[in-house]
């Protein structure tokens, strides 16, 4: 073996070995965040399953009381359920159409300068502690809200879905521009030749090219707004309340209480481990857990589905 040889298998032998330990690093991470969504699961799976043992699972989802520490003892979730959809779609109402907005400015109409200041700008809004968002519209979207509707409560639904429809924004916005940013330049070219303006060349080739990274941004900002608990619990209050349908008004004008508001309200008072009112802290966690799994399933479905590849 000649000396010039002998260098480059050393140094071949230490290239090896780096990309073993880095290849190691990243299978440890990618399998600690499979175990750590598995340790979730069964733990949730657990104590939901000894609680289901108790009270029947069809009395627990469409049950329409919800008192687990008072007497008497109810586990409807039902009204959890329907106040959590309200402050979805009351922020989905809000943030979707916002997002896709200013998504379509920043791809096809900003500069590349005052993009490089606005996305930052707006991205920001996802960094701001949840606790303060749920402060800020009690201390200043409520009473401003009160101006028009003067039978509004202290705490009401409006003033949630308003403030976490303004934090799913930037999610919207960001994953959106992103997809659209991806679309080809020779499709709006192509457009642009045929005599087509900026707006129809927006709304009619660029958005339709990137649906399913829209689409994807819509489901995942959906699931951010059903999951969030400090602003909901802070601007909503905790009133476990059947919406009643026939009373739009009194549907966001009122008290209500989300999944994970019972969850905070319930883990923070003074019922004993191992009780029936504990576990149910649990069912509520897995009925939460599966419902946000649905919508990442149903996300992940219409990307794979409606994903545009380009050559």
């Amino acid at each position: 073996m000649s000396d010039a040889t002998a260098p480059d298998l050393s140094r071949r032998s230490g290239q090896n070995t780096r990309e073993f330990v880095y290849r190691a690093v990243f299978f440890t991470c990618a399998l600690l965040s499979i175990l750590t969504t598995a340790a979730i699961v069964v733990t949730l799976l657990g104590d939901a399953i000894t609680f289901f043992a108790e009270v029947s699972p069809i009395a627990f989802l469409t049950g329409t009381t919800w008192s687990p520490a008072n007497d008497p003892v109810s586990f409807g979730v039902l009204p959890l359920i329907t106040g959590t959809l309200v402050i979805t779609f009351g922020a989905a109402a809000i943030a979707l159409p916002v997002g896709l907005l200013t998504a379509i400015y920043l791809a096809e109409y900003a500069s590349d300068r005052v993009r490089s200041i606005l996305k930052p700008a707006i991205e920001v809004l996802a960094g701001v502690p949840t606790v303060v968002y749920g402060y800020f519209a009690l201390v200043y979207v409520t009473p401003a809200l009160s101006v028009v509707f003067p039978a509004i409560s202290t705490f009401n639904a409006l003033s949630a879905s308003i403030i976490v429809g303004i934090m799913i924004i930037p999610m919207v916005s960001s994953i959106s521009e992103d997809a659209m940013s991806s679309v080809p330049d020779s499709l709006r070219e192509a457009s642009y030749g045929l005599g087509a303006t900026r707006f129809t060349v927006s709304t009619s080739v660029v958005v339709p090219a990137s649906i399913s990274g829209i689409a994807s941004s819509y489901i995942l900002a959906l699931s951010r707004a059903i999951g969030e608990t400090m602003a909901v619990t802070i601007a909503a209050g905790n009133t476990p309340r059947l919406v009643d349908l026939t009373d739009p008004a009194g549907i966001f004008l009122n008290s209500i209480q989300t999944m994970t508001a019972a969850m905070v309200q319930l883990g923070a008072s003074d019922v004993t481990g191992q009780s029936l009112a504990y576990r149910s802290l649990f069912a509520v966690g897995l009925t939460l857990f599966v419902i946000t799994f649905a919508m990442n399933l149903i996300s992940e479905w219409v990307a794979s589905r409606y994903r545009e590849e380009y050559r």
